[in-house]
């Protein structure tokens, strides 16, 4: 499987900004690794301000915190596109380009996650929960890809749907810390669960769609390597009487 064939079918990466954007990174001094590392900042960043809404003083502060973390999400998916698009389209691959871009993925996913289970009124054990799920469904993946049956990104609950539900979540908690009951952490708190529960069980389903998938395409392959070997077979038989 080479690069391209293993890379995650994106509907952005056509958006013309991010062509247009990627085309002229390429012709900077900025690699790939550097935009692949840039998404831990933001995913940090995100993270601690999550985290730290649970000890905000002022509903201003509260809902500048919830802004800054989904902002800081998107920001993290977008340098994750612009890697790929810099390394491929741009030309500027590297030996060690696998890397960068599947460790940082996974840091990034645990340390938003976790941020969310630390938020203010919400229960660290479901961050932790949904960081788990989450390296496990990158792990089936990587286990396809292993074995031969291709990077396999079949959701329903893949990267960006996580990060989409994550940055929804913080959008409505900034609106709702807005309101005179903001700094309770009442609404905060069934927002938060609802997003990270989903993202549990969203991610539990994708990784038993994965790996039913990868299965699948496993029996297939041997089925059509033991087609090919009996055609083979009969073939060489009429020459070898």
């Amino acid at each position: 499987m080479n690069e391209i064939e293993g890379r995650r079918p994106l509907k952005t990466r056509d958006w013309r900004i991010f062509q247009r954007f990627a085309a002229w990174l390429a012709q900077t001094a900025v690699t790939p690794n550097m935009i692949s590392a840039s998404s831990i900042g933001f995913a940090v960043v995100a993270g601690l301000a999550l985290a730290g809404t649970s000890v905000a003083q002022s509903s201003g502060i509260l809902a500048g915190l919830y802004f800054l973390a989904a902002v800081c999400m998107q920001l993290r998916l977008i340098a994750n596109l612009l890697d790929g698009m810099v390394a491929v389209e741009g030309g500027k691959r590297s030996p060690v380009g696998a890397l960068y871009n599947e460790v940082p993925d996974r840091v990034s996913d645990a340390v938003i996650l976790i941020g969310a289970g630390y938020s203010l009124a919400s229960r660290p054990e479901l961050g932790l929960m949904a960081a788990v799920v989450a390296v496990f469904v990158a792990y089936v993946r990587a286990i396809g890809s292993s074995v031969g049956a291709g990077g396999v990104f079949a959701g329903p609950m893949a990267k960006p749907q996580r990060m989409a539900l994550m940055t929804l979540g913080s959008v409505l908690c900034c609106l709702v810390s807005l309101s005179s009951a903001g700094l309770s952490g009442r609404w905060q708190s069934h927002i938060m669960g609802t997003v990270l529960g989903l993202i549990i069980v969203g991610g539990a389903i994708t990784a038993f769609r994965r790996l039913r998938i990868i299965s699948e395409t496993l029996h297939i392959a041997l089925r059509s390597d033991s087609a090919s070997g009996s055609q083979t077979s009969a073939v060489k038989d009429p020459e070898e009487e």
